[in-house]
């Protein structure tokens, strides 16, 4: 990322080396196989994702949808390596460029975070310290990763500030994130997360608490910087709309699983789960002839105690069509055809009817 703001210092120093490896290994740029993570409680073994399988390549979108406690925050975490040193049991791969993102040590994954890896948390207020100028912060994790003077760190953290689109960056520099709107907090989570140009981005729901028109903003500040890096990111959201407009591929997670995964226009408009078609279902629209939202009934499966078979069986509309018998007692499989999977006991024919009939 070689553009400035407007009178930002001149140049800046290069980033330091790469650790060793970091940008070896065949295969795709990420690819998490069989991630699992679980949590011992007093209560019993919490199973928060269960088998999830993805790829992502650079320059490419991926979105994670579902409802709250589905397993999404916690896949970031694990990426991040932020559940090591924690009760958490973590099982299964995330090769990050060949590299192992689970197995990797704490003082390897701190050599990759911010540098390689970034990440933009739900609440920038709880995120940024507060007994620490924005500015600060923000210099601090670019010292990190680059061998600068304070001099050097401080005009790279008002550059960024500036990049991001917060007005007068020299002075916004020394403002507490009290100091900052929502929108504002934001942009400067996002600024610290780019500071080091990171290949891959993991964004937790980033405009959840944000106006619909600081959340357009800061959806095209995200796409404009993927673009300029061509970086990888993965959006965590429960905002469909926010997914058309942003991503290459989508992967649906519920009771801690991937139940659909496939580019994003398949699964609008080619949806294979009843849990996905619910949520669809569910959105609010422009052309909409009745007045009432339809939400998916029930609850979610205890994450303690997950049925032997589909774990969406006791909220699904269409478990008779398949066989209520199969629906309880036998768990699907994820299938992938062309690069569009589904863990569902109905047949295509069955859903081709089901999505004609909505």
């Amino acid at each position: 990322m070689t553009q400035t703001y407007p009178g930002a210092p001149a140049t800046l120093p290069s980033p330091a080396p790469t650790p060793a490896g970091a940008d070896g290994g065949a295969g795709a740029f990420l690819d998490v196989r069989n991630l699992s993570v679980a949590f011992p409680t007093d209560d019993g073994l919490v199973s928060a994702v269960n088998g999830m399988d993805f790829t992502l390549e650079r320059g490419q979108t991926l979105g994670i949808v579902g409802e709250s406690g589905s397993g999404k925050s916690v896949t970031s975490q694990a990426l991040m390596g932020l559940l090591k040193g924690t009760s958490a049991q973590l099982s299964g791969q995330a090769l990050f460029q060949g590299k192992d993102l689970i197995k990797m040590s704490e003082s390897g994954m701190r050599q990759l975070r911010g540098r390689n890896i970034g990440m933009i948390f739900q609440d920038p207020l709880s995120a940024l310290h507060p007994f620490y100028t924005v500015g600060h912060q923000i210099e601090e994790a670019y010292l990190v990763h680059h061998q600068a003077s304070k001099k050097q760190a401080r005009a790279a953290a008002i550059n960024m500030l500036g990049r991001v689109g917060i007005p007068s960056p020299e002075q916004r520099y020394d403002e507490y994130p009290h100091h900052f709107s929502g929108g504002m907090r934001q942009r400067a989570m996002i600024a610290m997360a780019l500071i080091c140009e990171p290949e891959l981005l993991i964004a937790d729901e980033p405009t959840t608490a944000l106006d619909v028109t600081v959340q357009a903003q800061i959806l095209d500040l995200m796409a404009e910087l993927q673009a300029e890096t061509n970086s990888a990111l993965i959006l965590i959201t429960h905002d469909l709309g926010v997914v058309a407009e942003v991503c290459d591929s989508v992967l649906v997670m519920y009771g801690g699983q991937c139940v659909e995964s496939g580019p994003v226009d398949e699964i609008f408009y080619d949806t294979r789960h009843p849990y996905t078609l619910g949520l669809l279902n569910s959105m609010p629209t422009l052309t909409g002839t009745s007045g009432r939202l339809n939400p998916i009934p029930g609850q979610p499966p205890s994450l303690l105690d997950l049925p032997s078979g589909c774990i969406f069986s006791s909220r699904c509309d269409y478990a008779a069509l398949a066989g209520a018998d199969v629906c309880r007692e036998q768990r699907p499989e994820l299938l992938v055809e062309t690069g569009h999977g589904k863990r569902c006991h109905l047949s295509s024919r069955q859903l081709i009817t089901i999505r004609t009939s909505r």
